[in-house]
């Protein structure tokens, strides 16, 4: 399916629904939506059911939660309201110990309070934060929200938690569990009918592939960091496999074999701890043998882009229903924060995209003071409240488009990439620019190619573990570590090649897709090609903005999905990353890759530069299979710098930061 793009992106929508908020924090409009989140809600109580049973069509029983409003004896109301649904595979029991954690007498506000007011200063204040600003909420049970009339239902993942059977990563049988426990919810009593779906990383995702497949009772989505190219996004980036992958898989493998205790005993006298025991020991560490096989061979589909993920990612194209989602630069699905806004088709408003300056561990964590957004929490409430219960509170003229500009701060808008951007080049040149000293390469970034061919060598080394790389591969865990795994890139870039801009006149935005086009060579039958671009300070700070790599053999381009300018210049890269259209790398001869970068956002200070740099490999952000470690082995990289075949940057920009510019782009590239 083709979906034509407009140049602001938005997806054949109309600009004028929106009622745009001049500021990120929302203004008045979005104190009365803390308001009722914070103040007395309708309800003193909840009701709290954790040994729920739903049989799905195959017979397969999945365990849920069910939280509902109660009076001040505990009992649930029977009034029916709209119903917020939840489906992970984290198992239910770690959910229950946050949930007691954080509403424990004096425990729980103590946490909520203290996490609140940290500083933003470092790492481990970023991550503690997010208990005091909603994050938690919208992953698990979320009291606040059910005593303001909501019923709140979290369901285990079939194969994990208590649920039965085997767990089948976000499968098409796990989307029609996902349909079918939504049917099952609008015809409970205490469900008015309506239901939206929330969740946090693999429930986000969860969320909108239920979304697309349109359940009629499906009314809106609030998802925080879902993805929908799980490929190029995580899986396998650039024909890469990264070692958040296997981590994961162990961690929900190691959490399936956790028994809940509040559902324990009950299984033992119904006999189905048995059935429950009997399906983790058929499949007791689902995907990790055809991930190891496929590492090893490159004979499974896991280490390709395959109908196995194509029927996995979310059809968000066809998603209908009001969705608002929460991304961040340096997120896992990076790729995808961007991607899912601009696939959805509807008006403005209906759908909203929030992305932040984060990784996968923080999102929300520096909401809720003036000039940024509501609490997640709040945000959530807010959205469930106008699409589910009808309530006319100005959500859908927050935004839209809601963003933190990297080097500056968080505001609204109405397009990503920003209006203004027009799309531009800088050339790859030999010149040192007397700003990167320290690493192989002090390099230049101009408006014309390089006047002679160079070649520049290039080895892979072990400086990734300490890098923004590290820090995102590990969903963000490794910014507790210090600035070199977050802000300052120079370590890092002691074993790459740098290029670097003239320092921009005045500050100057960069908004939307990049790719950087280079001309390289192997001594091996294997290239393995890692970049990143990057915000360099007066003081010769260097902050990672975006980053991507290629393996040589996977640079075949997808044109019907790849966004070109009107004269043919790619900006956007989409690689086939199959099995059948990889292509030879032959040694010693050149050959040109385009590596896709992560869309972001940014604006360079006054004084600052642009900075493009070039690895042979960054581990482990980006594992390379068995076979093309073979293929590789020995090798000696070269960037050849060639003036008739020049490496380059394509990006867009409102200033020309020395760049030249290029015919206004035109997207026309989605599935």
């Amino acid at each position: 399916m083709t979906l034509d793009l407009d140049y602001d992106g938005f997806a054949g929508a109309d600009r004028g629904s929106a009622r745009l908020q001049p500021n990120a924090d929302g203004g008045e409009t979005a104190r009365a939506w803390r308001e009722a989140v914070d103040g007395r809600q309708p309800y003193p109580r909840v009701h709290i059911d954790r040994s729920v049973t739903l049989t799905m069509s195959d017979g397969t029983r999945l365990r849920a939660t069910v939280v509902r409003p109660a009076n001040l004896l505990g009992q649930p109301v029977r009034t029916p309201f709209p119903a917020v649904l939840n489906i992970n595979p984290y198992n239910r029991a770690v959910i229950d110990s946050i949930d007691h954690t954080l509403h424990a007498p004096a425990i729980g506000r103590v946490v909520r309070t203290a996490s609140a007011s940290l500083p933003l200063g470092d790492g481990l204040s970023r991550i503690g934060r997010t208990f005091g600003t909603g994050l938690w909420d919208v992953f698990g049970i979320n009291r606040n929200l059910v005593r303001s009339g909501y019923t709140q239902v979290i369901v285990d993942v079939r194969g994990t938690g208590s649920s039965h059977g085997r767990w089948e990563i976000l499968s098409p049988r796990e989307q029609q569990d996902s349909v079918e426990v939504i049917d099952w919810l609008s015809r409970q009593p205490w469900c008015d009918g309506n239901v939206g779906m929330t969740g946090w990383s693999y429930s986000a995702i969860n969320s909108l592939q239920a979304a697309g497949l349109r359940p009629p009772a499906l009314k809106a989505v609030f998802a925080v960091e879902g993805g929908e190219d799980i490929v190029r996004d995580v899986y396998l980036t650039g024909g890469m496999p990264s070692a958040f992958i296997p981590l994961w898989l162990a961690l929900v493998n190691g959490l399936k074999w956790l028994p809940n205790p509040a559902t324990g005993v009950a299984d033992v006298l119904r006999g189905d701890a048995y059935l429950w025991l009997r399906d983790r020991l058929k499949s007791p560490a689902s995907e990790m043998p055809s991930l190891i096989w496929g590492f090893l061979t490159a004979r499974d589909d896991r280490i390709f882009d395959d109908p196995y993920f194509d029927e996995r990612n979310p059809k968000v194209e066809q998603i209908e229903c009001p969705t608002f989602t929460v991304g961040g630069w340096h997120d896992l699905f990076g790729r995808s924060a961007t991607r899912v806004y601009a696939k959805l088709q509807m008006a403005p408003g209906r759908k909203q995209m929030l992305v932040a300056d984060g990784y996968h561990l923080d999102p929300g964590c520096d909401h809720g003071a003036p000039g940024r957004p509501p609490r997640l929490d709040v945000l959530e409430r807010a959205w469930f409240d106008k699409w589910l219960k009808g309530i006319d509170n100005d959500v859908d003229g927050y935004g839209p488009v809601t963003m933190h500009q990297q080097g500056g701060s968080w505001s609204c808008g109405d397009a990503f990439p920003r209006t203004g951007v027009t799309p531009r080049r800088l050339f790859l040149t030999e010149e040192p620019s007397g700003t990167a000293d320290h690493a192989r390469h002090d390099g230049s970034l101009r408006p014309s190619p390089a006047s002679r061919r160079r070649t520049l060598p290039i080895t892979p080394d072990l400086r990734g573990f300490v890098s923004r790389d590290i820090a995102q591969v590990t969903a963000g865990a490794a910014i507790v570590l210090g600035e070199k795994f977050s802000t300052d890139a120079r370590f890092q870039e002691a074993g790459g090649l740098s290029f670097t801009s003239e320092p921009v006149a005045a500050p100057t935005q960069v908004s939307g897709q990049m790719n950087l086009r280079l001309n390289v060579s192997t001594t091996a039958h294997e290239g393995i090609w890692a970049v990143t671009v990057n915000d360099v300070a007066p003081d010769g700070s260097s902050r990672v903005l975006t980053n991507g790599a290629l393996t040589a053999s996977n640079r075949a381009l997808d044109p019907s999905r790849c966004t070109y300018t009107d004269d043919g210049v790619l900006l956007d890269a989409v690689h086939y990353l199959s099995r059948i259209r990889r292509l030879p790398v032959p040694a010693d001869e050149p050959v040109r890759i385009d590596v896709d970068l992560v869309p972001t956002d940014v604006v360079l200070a006054t004084g600052h530069r642009l900075r493009v740099d070039v690895y042979a490999a960054s581990l482990p952000r980006y594992l390379t299979i068995v076979p093309d470690l073979i293929k590789a082995r020995g090798r000696r990289q070269r960037l050849v710098l060639d003036p008739t075949k020049p490496s380059y940057l394509t990006f867009q920009a409102d200033g020309d930061l020395g760049a030249d510019p290029v015919p206004v782009v035109r997207l026309a590239a989605a599935r």
